[in-house]
């Protein structure tokens, strides 16, 4: 079997049927036009003794891809060598797009996407990869260990959907290699189209996977697909509660006492750099931490799993601007030294052995940082006043950082190479911490979590990792999973809920838009008269939780997530207030209106409602058939209105 070249080298162009060089993009009406709805390509990535990580196989084998773009993917396929994975790890990343032409748009894509929810719709910039890999003892290689890894790639954020797919493909894959994996491919490309709001069962190697694909007009929590007559079938269909949704409980369970200020700060489009054990615990963590805005779109960068190799490393990692707006999954010790100035840090899972860090990383103190820790140490007592400042032990001493509460210097306790599982920032949350949340996810005992001050040390030693005692185990994960999604949806409704009012003001009457005049304009968003309007009509209207609710607003006026909400909501409006118009046109006496217009005026109509019939056509408008009916036969009235020569021009043969 040929390998590509090295990864430190660049990967070869794949080989063989299925890993033909990629010779160009994919021409319009191919075969594989129902396959690109769902998935870009198929890579497999193996390891080289000699070369690395090598680009084994592309499939299709005319996806084109860039030599940076197959460079990340060769590298991101594996766990680095802190991660120490053994046996099936599955796990995902998302790099950039990097320059080239791709193929055109499959038919319905924009359709689609207009149907579907704002984080669910395609990326237009990013790719998704999502790994499964495989690292088990193999005497007949000379380097001891079988290391290969299956990725899909796709622009779809269907991350449950995908690593179901993997889970049944990829194990037959590893003994039968590229028949299967041809196989597969052709099956996927008789599946229907990822259409907003069906319920759809696609089969794949002898199993149906039932799954329902996300529209806006679903409710938050639509639950299990609905059977879609499949039920009488054999094999029954494996139903997918969700092709996106984690499982929220499990990933934020080490930080749960820290979810609501890391609602802020996803809300905030701050900085945040992810450090964990390994890509799996990574990629899971960063993107539950994407989700917990839906239904406002994610409008920042994130990447679930990152390493050095990669090609914005060093746009990630400069000192020479602030911190970019990106939420970073890593693996490597490394970041801790070369990602000190970044204002918030997060560590999950049980940190490595002293002999796991690189002798070169030296520590150095940020004092201006605090430490969020879960578990509670001899501080944990401070006084009320204080705990606005931090919460627990302080043990981020261990990575050389020390909390902001006049405790005994932290490396006077103990010298570790990384910090305790926490949240390191110095950011204070805006909003009170609702510990009622936690009653209902924990077995809090009366009296506990009833402390004025934010800071309970009772409550942290029950939120706390290691304290099993504090799970309702009666509970299911899906269940406890489902109060965590819902209070996150909840409190993200109750602080968009305002803004949508105030933009829906910004509208102008309908009575206002007139057929034969320039519809007026949408008026500008004024973040003082909104901030002036909060206290009567703010979030405390649909939210018990209390706190500087003003200033929160005034930081995410700030962020790219409010830039990002504006830009789509002013985009909406517009088209819908050109909607009206047209729907106005279509309502009034053309042939009155026609009677003293000259052949300029007439002919302008003509090509506006030309241009507004391809818009609504490309279902950028949101037009009724029936108006779009009538618009041409007011096309077709005016043209018959002009001279001959004109509607020659106008209509050619």
């Amino acid at each position: 079997m040929d390998l590509g070249a090295g990864a430190g080298a660049g990967p070869k162009p794949a080989r063989g049927r299925l890993g033909a060089p990629s010779s160009g993009m994919r021409a319009p009406g191919t075969p594989w036009a129902r396959f690109s709805a769902w998935l870009e390509c198929v890579c497999v990535v193996t390891f080289d003794l000699e070369l690395g990580q090598a680009l084994e196989l592309v499939y299709p084998s005319d996806f084109q891809l860039t030599d940076k773009e197959k460079s990340s993917i060769c590298y991101l396929s594996f766990p680095d060598s802190h991660s120490g994975c053994l046996g099936d790890t599955q796990f995902s990343f998302r790099i950039r797009q990097c320059g080239g032409q791709r193929r055109p748009g499959h038919a319905g894509e924009k359709h689609g996407d207009s149907g579907a929810p704002a984080s669910l719709q395609r990326e237009p910039a990013h790719y998704f990869g999502y790994v499964y890999f495989r690292q088990v003892k193999d005497s007949s290689v000379k380097r001891g260990y079988f290391q290969k890894s299956l990725v899909l790639l796709s622009r779809l954020p269907f991350v449950r959907l995908f690593q179901a797919l993997l889970g049944l493909v990829a194990p037959e894959f590893f003994d039968k290699l590229a028949p299967c994996l041809e196989a597969v491919c052709n099956e996927i490309d008789q599946w229907p189209a990822p259409a907003p709001g069906r319920t759809l069962s696609l089969p794949v190697m002898g199993v149906v996977l039932q799954v329902h694909i996300p529209s806006r007009a679903d409710t938050p929590e639509p639950g299990p697909p609905e059977p879609s007559g499949h039920e009488t079938l054999l094999p029954a269909p494996v139903v997918l509660p969700s092709v996106h949704e984690l499982d929220l409980f499990r990933c934020f369970r080490p930080v749960l006492a820290h979810v609501q200020l890391l609602w802020e700060l996803m809300l905030l489009g701050e900085p945040l750099l992810v450090l964990a054990p390994s890509p799996a615990v990574s990629s899971e963590m960063v993107l539950a931490l994407t989700s917990c805005l839906q239904p406002l779109k994610f409008c920042c960068d994130y990447r679930p799993y990152f390493t050095i190799h990669d090609s914005e490393f060093k746009e990630f990692t400069t000192r020479t601007q602030a911190p970019p707006n990106v939420v970073l999954g890593v693996t490597n010790p490394f970041f801790i030294k070369t990602l000190q100035h970044w204002p918030h840090i997060l560590r999950v899972g049980e940190p490595k052995t002293s002999g796991d860090l690189p002798k070169q990383v030296k520590l150095k103190k940020p004092s201006r940082l605090k430490t969020l820790d879960t578990k509670p140490g001899p501080c944990s007592s401070s006084p009320p006043g204080t705990q606005r400042q931090a919460l627990g032990a302080g043990r981020g001493g261990q990575w050389g950082w020390h909390s902001q509460r006049g405790c005994p210097h932290p490396q006077s306790r103990a010298r570790g190479p990384l910090p305790s599982p926490g949240l390191y920032t110095a950011y204070t949350a805006h909003l009170h911490r609702d510990k009622a949340l936690f009653r209902r996810l924990l077995k809090v005992p009366l009296g506990v979590g009833c402390s004025p001050w934010e800071g309970d040390p009772g409550l942290a030693l029950w939120l706390s990792p290691g304290n099993s005692q504090g799970l309702q185990k009666k509970r299911p994960s899906d269940v406890q999973t489902a109060v965590l999604r819902r209070h996150l949806l909840e409190l993200t409704q109750s602080f968009i809920i305002p803004l949508e009012h105030y933009m829906a003001s910004l509208m102008p009457l309908q009575k206002g838009i007139v057929p034969w005049k320039t519809p007026p304009q949408i008026r500008p968003f004024r973040q003082d008269d909104f901030l002036h309007n909060l206290e009567r009509s703010g979030p405390q209207l649909t939210c018990v939780l209390k706190g500087d609710w003003l200033g929160l607003y005034r930081r995410f006026f700030k962020s790219p997530h409010f830039d990002g909400w504006y830009r789509q909501r002013r985009r909406e409006m517009a088209q819908k207030l050109e909607a009206l118009h047209l729907e106005a046109i279509c309502e009034a006496n053309i042939e009155l209106w026609m009677k003293d217009k000259s052949e300029v005026e007439v002919v302008d109509l003509i090509l506006k409602l030309r241009e507004r019939l391809v818009r609504a056509q490309g279902h950028q408008l949101p037009v009724k058939e029936a108006t779009l009916k009538r618009a041409r036969l007011y096309i077709d009235t005016a043209i018959g209105s002009l001279p001959k020569d004109l509607q020659a021009v106008l209509c050619p043969p």
